[in-house]
């Protein structure tokens, strides 16, 4: 099974609402339920696919830990519902948190991140996907560092639109 990570903004009644109503985490992402909150509706959302952990890795050092906000991609937040642990989370965090996220992103600087990147670690650490040091024939030459830093620039781009907004932040991998 993929496990994928979509980001998407809520208002703050939309948190409230998925914290009385988890059930309804899965149509809320697939955008059938707004709780009635129509300055939801116009929501912002990033896919960052399989990269997710990657990007964890490049800005904490680390598979599963870290220092907040920089480690938001795994954990942090504020857990909604009950998920077993294998299909995924999904975790909020409030504008004050986005504000707070998006000003330390804006602060790591690429070359650091470039530093970072380790394909033989990547893959010693079992960072998702897992496919670190394996040399693939694709179709597309696709470099995994190259792709890894796309998605932080966009990462940097989409949290900087949603603390501009005032708006709080959804975490979902599954």
């Amino acid at each position: 099974m993929e496990m994928l990570c979509t980001l998407r903004s809520t208002t703050e009644p939309q948190r409230q609402a998925l914290f009385k109503a988890p059930k309804a985490l899965e149509p809320f992402l697939e955008d059938e339920e707004d709780f009635g909150d129509a300055k939801g509706a116009a929501f912002l959302e990033l896919d960052i696919g399989e990269a997710w952990h990657g990007l964890q890795y490049l800005l904490t050092g680390t598979a599963w830990e870290g220092r907040p906000p920089l480690d938001f991609l795994v954990r942090g937040g504020e857990d909604v519902g009950d998920i077993p642990s294998d299909e995924g989370t999904a975790r909020v965090f409030d504008a004050p948190s986005v504000k707070a996220l998006a000003e330390a992103l804006k602060q790591v600087p690429v070359q650091s991140l470039r530093q970072r990147f380790d394909p033989a670690k990547l893959q010693a650490e079992d960072i998702y996907p897992g496919t670190w040091d394996e040399e693939e024939e694709l179709e597309e030459d696709v470099d995994p560092l190259e792709e890894l830093l796309s998605y932080f620039v966009e990462l940097q781009k989409f949290t900087a639109a949603v603390a501009k907004r005032g708006l709080c932040l959804l975490v979902h991998i599954g």
